[in-house]
């Protein structure tokens, strides 16, 4: 009888299981260990290596999880699962449980970006589309959560898949953030640390209700149409004259357009006298001369006629004819904007003053009569 009970002991002690993972690949984060039909010996030892926590599933449902460490799985290191299994004084058999290893160290450097443009509304250049990309990195902080919410039955949880879901994330956070911003478009790119801390500290929480860790959040570049990012560099240029910055800059902008049209000789050459008259009246804004004498008139010359115009329900001037014509040719006004001028009892459309409907191609001469 002796002899047996050594034969017995020395079996037990042969036969006790040794749960651990070693990773190989570096980019799993969740791991099942796997066991015949579950099962696991009592007494069985769990190693938990440093960057790895242990997390044990009945039927389930979560039960213990285990940090760093090695253990001796009874109903000491087991309480949940004892609770679950309602054992009152232990257990000699084999019980049965999943085993997740869940890699905790951070994982760094990965990419994201915008798939699609970000279109946002500037007072200056109306709707603009923006790109962004950067990196991140993140961990998981809470073992338990992370795989009831995320890992689910997988066996095998790699980086990729987790990816695919943050990325998502992280786009539309952006994209709310930015929005929300409301900078200048010109300021977008000198101001990536405030923006990234800002982005970081919004998604941080929606991060942290999966079980895992935001540790850092990069933002690398945004990026602009070269359309959009020429005329910024050119409006940056623009010193301050009679009107509106912008006001000037677009209708140069559309002069120059028609200037340059060589299928419209008529719309050519107007585009290329208001071209000229613009600029002599930005000229005399910009370099003013220090002094100058008065010309010798016989006669006073005649009082210009001044007029107001609406822009985004907002009254713009006074400009002269000629200005109110380059406005016209740019389409910055149309025949349907409200003008006013002195003498006037009411607001107007453009195309019901008199003066003003030869900006509507009313001068073209009518055909010649039938000989």
């Amino acid at each position: 009888m002796g002899l047996f009970d050594d034969i017995k002991e020395k079996l037990s002690h042969e036969f006790i299981d040794i749960i651990e993972w070693l990773d190989y690949t570096q980019d799993t984060i969740a791991h099942r260990f796997e066991r015949y039909q579950n099962e696991i010996k009592n007494n069985a030892k769990l190693i938990v290596r440093e960057g790895q926590m242990a997390v044990f599933l009945n039927e389930g449902q979560l039960a213990d999880v285990f940090g760093p460490g090695t253990y001796t799985l009874n109903t000491q290191n087991l309480p949940i699962l004892t609770t679950l299994k309602g054992w009152k004084y232990g257990f000699d058999s084999p019980f049965k449980a999943e085993v997740y290893f869940v890699n905790t160290h951070m994982f760094t450097d990965e990419k994201w970006g915008t798939r699609n443009p970000i279109v946002l509304s500037d007072d200056r250049f109306g709707l603009i589309e923006i790109r962004a990309f950067g990196t991140y990195a993140f961990r998981i902080s809470d073992a338990g959560k992370f795989i009831k919410d995320i890992v689910g039955t997988d066996g095998n949880f790699t980086n990729f898949e987790i990816n695919e879901h943050l990325k998502s994330l992280i786009a539309t956070r952006f994209t709310d953030t930015v929005g929300e911003a409301k900078l200048p478009i010109e300021l977008y790119a000198a101001n990536t640390n405030e923006l990234s801390e800002t982005c970081k500290e919004v998604m941080e929480s929606e991060f942290n209700s999966v079980g895992i860790a935001l540790e850092r959040f990069y933002i690398e570049n945004i990026s602009m149409p070269e359309e959009l990012k020429k005329e910024i560099f050119e409006y940056s240029r623009v010193d301050k004259v009679d009107l509106d910055k912008l006001t000037r800059f677009k209708t140069a902008k559309a002069i120059e357009a028609a200037a340059n049209n060589e299928d419209g000789t008529a719309g050519a050459g107007m585009g290329m006298g208001m071209g000229f008259a613009l600029a002599q009246q930005m000229g005399d804004a910009l370099h003013k001369p220090q002094s100058q004498q008065p010309a010798q008139r016989s006669t006073p010359p005649p009082v210009p006629v001044l007029y107001y115009y609406a822009q985004n329900n907002m009254q713009q001037g006074p400009v002269g004819f000629e200005q109110l014509q380059s406005l016209f040719a740019a389409r910055i006004i149309n025949r349907n904007s409200l003008i006013w001028k002195q003498g006037m009892t009411e607001w107007k459309a453009l195309q019901e003053i008199e003066e003003l409907k030869s900006f509507l191609g009313g001068n073209t001469p009518p055909p010649l009569p039938a000989q």
